[in-house]
């Protein structure tokens, strides 16, 4: 795997790259909430800033919530301090899809929050630090809109209309790619968690042609793709090695061997620590037992130590810096 999107001065002298997913973590690191983290750019870049400096990560991302493509579509986002925010359900009925409207990125104040966030990176970093875009993916965007329980349930019912919206949430997800590849991500995450919830046969059906298009567009823009699926996917694996992500995070429910021989050498896997039991909850010689354990089973050209999830705003910062040392044994 030429892992030169990731090369960094710090990353070429062999160390492992760290990048765990840090959202309320990282506003909490300098006194933010995660609502302000979420609706300003500037407080999540400094966020990150401050990792950076205290981890010393090895990239940084605009992640930050699964409602800006919803918000650009027009549904209403509350926020309430740290609490998750809620979107209002768009699509009420199959029949109100035929009247969604694809917006445009420029339209929508909170996707372009997330352009400007790209662009002050890439201010404050230079040209050649890794920079993670992020996106929705096509099914995770449609139930965002409609309701996972409606989707899912129209797919097995009346799939025609649950296409029509996955084919709008692609196009929106395509135009919000380029235009945050354009700001200056030559990285961009796609999180499709929902796919973690559906059949082998779903997938294939429904998602992955999806996906497939979306991966090939944006590796002809000349980035790299992140694929983040919450949960246990060990039996869509085989169907992702089709896509080709260039990562793949790997949750703590997932065999990392597994996932590696699966995966093959054109795939680094990112994780997969759980994030509560090990990183919140463990000892440092736990995580020091998970890391060597990774490490037999996924060779140091392939691995990118992460949680298997977001980091959870209960972690003591001190297990972050462990977690970054034990990189940087050869």
């Amino acid at each position: 795997m030429n892992k030169d999107f990731l090369s960094t001065p710090k990353i070429q002298d062999g160390r492992i790259p760290f990048h765990p997913i840090l959202m309320q973590f990282a506003a909490h690191m300098i006194g933010k909430t995660y609502e302000e983290f979420m609706t300003d750019h500037r407080i999540l870049v400094d966020s990150n800033m401050r990792c950076i400096e205290r981890f010393d990560m090895d990239a940084v991302s605009v992640i930050s919530d699964p409602y800006r493509e919803t918000s650009g579509f027009g549904a209403e986002i509350t926020f309430n301090g740290d609490a998750s925010p809620k979107a209002e359900r768009l699509i009420q009925s199959p029949e109100a899809i035929a009247g969604l409207r694809v917006p445009a990125v420029e339209s929508s104040r909170r996707m372009m929050d997330r352009i400007d966030g790209v662009l002050l990176y890439r201010e404050r970093l230079g040209r050649n630090f890794p920079v993670v875009g992020w996106i929705e993916g096509p099914l995770a965007e449609a139930c965002d809109l409609m309701g996972v329980s409606e989707v899912l349930m129209q797919m097995m019912l009346d799939p025609e209309p649950v296409r029509e919206l996955m084919d709008k949430c692609l196009e929106l997800g395509i135009a919000f790619a380029d235009a945050q590849i354009r700001a200056g991500a030559n990285i961009i995450g796609v999180g499709d968690a929902i796919c973690s919830q559906i059949s082998p046969e779903m997938y294939e059906t429904f998602v992955l042609p999806l996906h497939d298009k979306l991966f090939r567009h944006i590796h002809d823009r000349g980035a790299k793709i992140k694929l983040h699926i919450c949960g246990n996917i060990t039996y869509i694996l085989p169907l992702i090695a089709r896509v080709h992500p260039d990562i793949l995070d790997i949750d703590w429910m997932v065999s990392l061997g597994e996932a590696r021989k699966i995966m093959g050498d054109n795939t680094l896997l990112s994780g997969n620590a759980d994030p509560v039991a090990m990183i919140q909850d463990g000892t440092e010689e736990q995580i020091r037992e998970h890391f060597e354990a990774s490490l037999a089973v996924c060779d140091r050209e392939h691995f990118i130590y992460s949680a298997g999830c977001e980091i959870t705003p209960g972690t003591d910062p001190s297990k972050l810096e462990f977690m970054r040392k034990l990189t940087l044994k050869p």
